[in-house]
């Protein structure tokens, strides 16, 4: 049986309690939940800064933790399964649960109810946390400090409109392995705008091309496309904005841009990925 290593908890020395019977490994444990307790972390593809990073996790994400050793926990992502390495540090306890998601780009974290204040942080979109009370336009963070609260938006709220979320990160530099608006990659782009708006969508852009939506025909002219339908190539997506243009974080200019789908075809065919290997259409949540 093969797994993939991207999602699945297993080592030579260790595995998911999930998977007795099905690999093998010295040992098995069903882990601990923890959550993150920083802004944003790198998850690592072995337990060194030196290390690939292949995602990232931010404040409020759920995570299983097998192992923990010389600072280094090994860890799986709740929302999108994710298996890597993150500093010990960057966790924190399970509780309190989170109440609301960060619905603003990025905001930041007041020692007090007023933006005068020296800032003590920041949460970028899709963050969350537990609100302990509003207290005028500030809501109190169970876990310390005040979010300007319109920023905030209830657990199971969403956004009408994924590319809309996307197109807030226009001129966002690009990072490998990203998901905030410091810099993301490619099917960062993508998962973050969807999970806005209350899609859940795997992490790189061969499972999402795998996974999501239904496939619509890609004719010789490109037409026929509308907003919000994924472009897949392989090794690459893109959100189409309308009927001819595409939004995407691309290495060719290190940033979030939006360009016509015909120039990012042609480009991206003759010099990177190749043809078009799929387009996929999503039913969108409203509201």
């Amino acid at each position: 049986m093969t797994f993939d290593r991207r999602t699945t908890p297993v080592r030579a020395d260790l595995a998911d309690e999930r998977l007795r019977g099905l690999v093998e490994a010295e040992r098995f444990t069903a882990g601990t939940h923890r959550r993150i307790a920083c802004a944003v972390t790198s998850l690592h593809r072995h337990p060194s800064p030196e290390a690939p990073v292949d995602t990232q996790a931010i404040w409020g994400e759920s995570v299983t933790v097998y192992d923990e050793h010389e600072g280094w926990a090994w860890v799986q992502l709740h929302d999108d399964g994710y298996v890597g390495y993150l500093r010990s540090d960057d966790l924190g306890a399970p509780d309190p649960e989170p109440t609301h998601r960060v619905r603003a780009l990025r905001t930041f974290v007041y020692p007090g109810p007023n933006l005068k204040l020296p800032h003590g942080g920041w949460l970028t979109l899709n963050s969350k946390v537990a609100v302990a009370e509003i207290e005028g336009d500030y809501a109190r963070l169970a876990t310390g400090g005040f979010v300007y609260a319109p920023h905030l938006s209830a657990l199971g709220t969403w956004e009408s409109d994924p590319v809309a979320v996307a197109e807030r990160f226009l001129h966002t530099p690009y990072l490998w392995g990203g998901k905030t608006s410091l810099g993301l990659d490619c099917s960062g782009l993508a998962q973050t705008a969807l999970s806005a708006a209350g899609i859940a969508a795997p992490r790189d852009s061969d499972m999402q091309e795998a996974r999501l939506g239904t496939p619509v025909p890609v004719t010789p002219g490109l037409s026929g496309l509308q907003r919000g339908d994924l472009v897949f190539w392989k090794g690459h997506v893109g959100l189409m904005v309308d009927a001819t243009r595409l939004i995407h974080a691309t290495g060719h200019t290190m940033q979030v841009l939006v360009e016509p789908l015909s120039v990012a075809e042609e480009r991206i065919r003759l010099t990177s990925y190749g043809p078009i290997s799929s387009v996929k259409r999503l039913p969108l949540r409203k509201g």
